[in-house]
């Protein structure tokens, strides 16, 4: 089925998207003050500081909105994949500056989605949202106009755009009402029917992880469920940020297009019969077949992995909250700041591509083991082949149960007859202390010659094992695929780790608990907060940790003290009593109540 022409080509509308995201950028940007007043100011004072940075979103300290970012990532899928295809360069350009029209179509495409994520981060709410309203309906039906009136294509048939631009559409739509919710809430706001959300340096979830920190351990906990031991322990206290939100939603839309069209494609060649054996058609058939059957067991296996990432993101974010480094290889505990701040802005990227391309190199090489065993025995089972087949696999499986019983062989000869004793009738193993050790020298010595010849078959099965593990690991960025010591020169594994620790750094619970009493003093806040009580708990133990440290530095002053005149002259060696007492009542721990 050959492709209709459409009336609206999506690719021309992003194009022209660009002029209206740069007036919405430029609205934004006129209302955003700039903190520091640069020298333009002075020559146009009528700026007053006006034409800020508009930032899109805060990947590294924010955590509101995440699922509104999230489907923001959503309706940038397809655009995203855009940039994959050769339809992308529509004219002929040199081979050297491919790689310069990719970063121009990059820029495009970043600049036409901008005002999606600008709406929603702004702090000029109902200007925002006017304007995301806008701009989602005029994406919305220029999309939903493009599927519905040219559906058809050459790989999924009738409904080919319909099947693959739904979740862009439902992104769309997401975002349409969630614009429209600000600019509500914001209406309310204004006419003081509803309070304004206070904006705090430290978000809820992360006092609520300090106080449970700071509370004496339960003597007896609740017992987990079957589900929580064995699949998942929910920590209301802990969220992901909005970048791995928005990353796993692209990786998942783009894996879902990838793979609709690659099963598509081959389900005709798994509809050919009567094919005679072993005809170069038979070899397509197979093929065909076996990478049709294939798919649905690596797309259980990505889908998996999508939820792997976010289950070892907050492992490994909590381990580093108790400051535990040892998961982490030697040579990348201390990445340098820089590395570890670059890892933020590649992770994104990088995931999305690891987990397309690992898709792909994992579904063409389990492709072959799978094509391996179908040469090995359907096809001599079905043409009558199965003496042969059988005599080649005895041989086989006898060669490695003699290896294999060899090396159980060596283990057990040593544990039972050059091995002492236990020590202990409780040990659960011997010690390692050799026992007939003239016999051990015998046994070591004419086992080695049959050691060099097995050593063979393990090199082979070590390299195998490798490729397996490796390409099962290849679109894993948070598990690396060298070897031990050689950890730094993965570079998807070294932007992980990097990640990992520029978000310690900088989203640290306790850290972020610190800096919000350091500024506590210094905002003022108006009306009750979240964190009044907080605070105001706080402050009376700050007031006695100064007083504590002036007396500490000044004991002649502990005797100035009002309530301490009138009993001064008591005792030569009362000062000490009273800074002992003080000391007492000022060293208070900090619980939260």
């Amino acid at each position: 089925m050959e492709d209709c022409q459409s009336k609206i080509s999506m690719q021309l509308f992003l194009h022209i998207s660009l002029l209206p995201a740069l007036v919405i950028v430029g609205v934004l940007s006129f209302l955003q003050r700039r903190a520091q007043k640069l020298a333009i100011d002075h020559k146009l004072p009528f700026l007053d500081g006006r034409f800020g940075i508009v930032v899109p979103l805060d990947t590294i300290g924010s955590f509101s909105n995440r699922w509104s970012y999230g489907f923001a990532f959503g309706a940038v899928s397809s655009s995203v994949l855009l940039l994959f295809s050769e339809q992308y360069i529509p004219f002929t350009v040199p081979n050297w500056a491919r790689a310069l029209v990719y970063l121009i179509g990059a820029l495009e495409v970043g600049l036409a989605y901008f005002p999606f994520f600008a709406c929603l981060s702004t702090t000029f709410r109902p200007v925002g949202a006017a304007l995301g309203i806008l701009y989602s309906l005029c994406w919305i039906i220029v999309t939903v106009w493009d599927t519905f009136t040219c559906p058809n294509g050459k790989i999924l048939g009738k409904y080919q755009k319909l099947i693959i631009q739904w979740p862009c559409i439902l992104s769309l739509i997401f975002l349409l009402g969630r614009f429209v919710y600000i600019l509500v809430k914001a209406i309310r706001i204004h006419l003081q029917l509803e309070q304004q959300d206070p904006e705090e340096l430290m978000h809820f979830h992360q006092m609520q992880h300090v106080k449970r920190l700071l509370r004496k351990p339960p003597v007896e906990s609740e017992p987990l469920s079957w589900f929580q031991r064995k699949i998942y322990e929910w920590d209301p206290h802990f969220k992901f940020p909005n970048r791995l939100i928005g990353t796993a939603i692209i990786s998942l839309i783009g894996l879902y297009t990838v793979i609709t069209s690659h099963s598509a494609g081959l389900q005709p060649l798994s509809l050919q019969v009567s094919i005679q054996w072993p005809t170069p058609a038979m070899y397509l058939y197979v093929t065909g077949g076996e990478m049709y059957n294939l798919i649905e067991i690596k797309t259980l296996y990505m889908n998996t992995y999508s939820d792997l990432i976010f289950f070892l993101y907050r492992k490994q974010m909590k381990r580093l909250w108790k400051g535990q480094k040892n998961f982490l290889p030697e040579k990348l505990h201390n990445p340098s700041s820089a590395a570890s701040v670059a890892s933020i802005a590649r992770y994104s990227g990088w995931q999305i591509a690891f987990t397309l391309w690992g898709y792909l190199i994992v579904h063409f090489v389990h492709f072959l083991f799978a094509l391996t065993l179908v040469y090995v025995f359907v096809l001599p089972i079905q043409h009558g082949q199965i003496l042969a087949m059988l005599r080649s696999i005895g041989i086989i499986l006898l060669t490695i149960g003699l290896v294999v019983f060899l090396v159980i062989l060596q283990v057990l000869l040593v544990q039972i007859f050059f091995l002492q004793d236990k020590m202990s009738p409780a040990d659960k193993q011997k010690p390692i202390a050799l026992n007939n050790r003239l016999a051990f020298h015998c046994f070591n010595y004419f086992f080695f010659f049959y050691n060099v010849v097995m050593g063979v078959s393990n090199c082979i099965i070590r390299l195998l094992s490798s490729v397996v593990v490796g390409t099962w690991l290849v679109s894993r960025i948070d598990r690396t695929i060298m070897q031990r010591g050689y950890e730094h020169m993965d570079p998807g594994y070294a932007t992980w780790v990097g990640m990992i620790i520029a978000d310690h750094y900088h989203t640290n619970p306790v850290m972020v608990c610190f800096c919000q009493l350091l500024i506590s003093n210094l905002v003022e806040r108006q009306g009750l907060s979240a964190y009044s009580t907080f605070n105001h708990s706080m402050n009376r133990n700050r007031r006695r940790w100064a007083l504590y440290c002036t007396l500490l530095r000044n004991p002649h002053l502990i005797m100035r003290r009002k309530h301490n005149l009138s009993t001064a002259s008591s005792s030569s060696s009362r000062p000490c009593i009273l800074l002992c007492k003080v000391c007492r009542n000022s060293y208070l721990p900090i619980i939260f109540t």
